[in-house]
């Protein structure tokens, strides 16, 4: 073993950086409970996790937040450990030479920055679409159009640092957002309650685009973020009263605007599955994209093993949380 790893009962401070998604707000709002601390020789990486009760045993896992969160560096980090330096020099840290068992964790599963991961064998999760200033810009002439035609119709946008929205604003965000989730039939774990946009927007890193309706009601919204040399489009949602409008293409014109205002790479993410209606939306907007990857490291393989006996092996991990 080259490297080992602990778990730190920190809520995940001992990751936490002047970037969103390992900021105080964010991983209170996510429950993070543990930082996950990897430690070489002459440095360590660091992620912010969530400890996990394993159903029907008394063993424990983990996984990351939500959203881009990875592992940060601390100190003086070797080559091998270094996730800016390890994409030139062709090596990174196997997660086989780590040893995993003072974590007392079955298996844990990471989500990584945009980039090339830290760790040898990620997976790439999928891709995103960016929007990067540094690149000619890209729009379609049936999304300008639109644009236009809300704009005309008295549609106004604006972009307002979190701890500086009102509690109307995040009222209308809160709607548009349920109505979407709804609409798409979105899984239980997409409902946040209002305490959750409530911290995320409370961070000097967050801020809330809307576009207003000619009537001043929200009918779409989007929480942006800065982490990690982008600007990223977290969480947004369309009112179903102005969906026909299609009021988002605005908010994320406004966004692409605002990111180059930063002189930031607009993160959009990817669509549920490549090519689906979502991704093709964002890629309106787009002028490249960004493989996304995670890790999915098995820290004790008996225990892995033991509690996925007769599990379907459909690829989902860790396979004995797998329906």
């Amino acid at each position: 073993m080259t490297a080992g790893a602990e778990l730190i009962a920190d809520g995940g401070a001992a990751a936490a950086a002047e970037e969103f998604f390992r900021s105080p707000p964010f991983l209170e709002a996510e429950g993070v409970t543990h930082t996950l601390r990897i430690v070489g020789e002459d440095g360590e990486l660091r992620a912010p996790v969530i400890v996990r009760a394993i159903p029907d045993s008394d063993e424990v896992d983990a996984i990351s937040p939500y959203g881009y969160p990875g592992l940060a560096t601390a100190g003086d980090v070797p080559e091998v450990m270094h996730p800016m330096r390890h994409a030139n020099s062709g090596t990174s840290l196997d997660p086989a030479q780590v040893d995993f068992s003072a974590t007392g964790l079955v298996s844990v599963f990471l989500r990584h920055t945009l980039g090339e991961p830290p760790l040898g064998g990620a997976s790439e999760r999928n891709v995103v679409q960016i929007a990067d200033p540094q690149l000619p810009r890209k729009s379609r002439g049936s999304d300008r159009n639109q644009i236009n035609r809300n704009r005309r119709a008295g549609y106004e946008v604006g972009v307002v640092p979190g701890p500086a929205t009102s509690a109307e604003e995040r009222a209308g965000f809160l709607a548009a957002y349920e109505q979407t989730m709804r609409r798409t039939g979105a899984a239980d774990h997409y409902f946040f309650a209002a305490a959750y946009f409530d911290r995320i927007l409370s961070s000097p890193l967050a801020w809330l685009a809307t576009a207003r309706a000619p009537g001043a009601e929200v009918a779409a919204a989007s929480i942006a973020v800065r982490s990690d040399g982008f600007l990223h489009y977290y969480l947004s949602g369309s009112a179903d009263a102005q969906l026909r409008d299609s009021p988002m293409k605005n908010v994320v014109a406004a966004l692409v605007d605002f990111a180059a205002e930063q002189s930031l790479p607009l993160n959009l993410g990817g669509g549920l599955a490549r090519g689906d209606r979502l991704e093709e939306f964002k890629r309106g907007f787009a002028n490249r994209e960004q493989a996304w990857h995670t890790s999915e490291i098995v820290c004790d393989p008996a225990g892995y093993e033991r509690l996925s006996a007769g599990r379907d092996p459909s690829g989902f991990f860790p396979a004995y949380r797998a329906s």
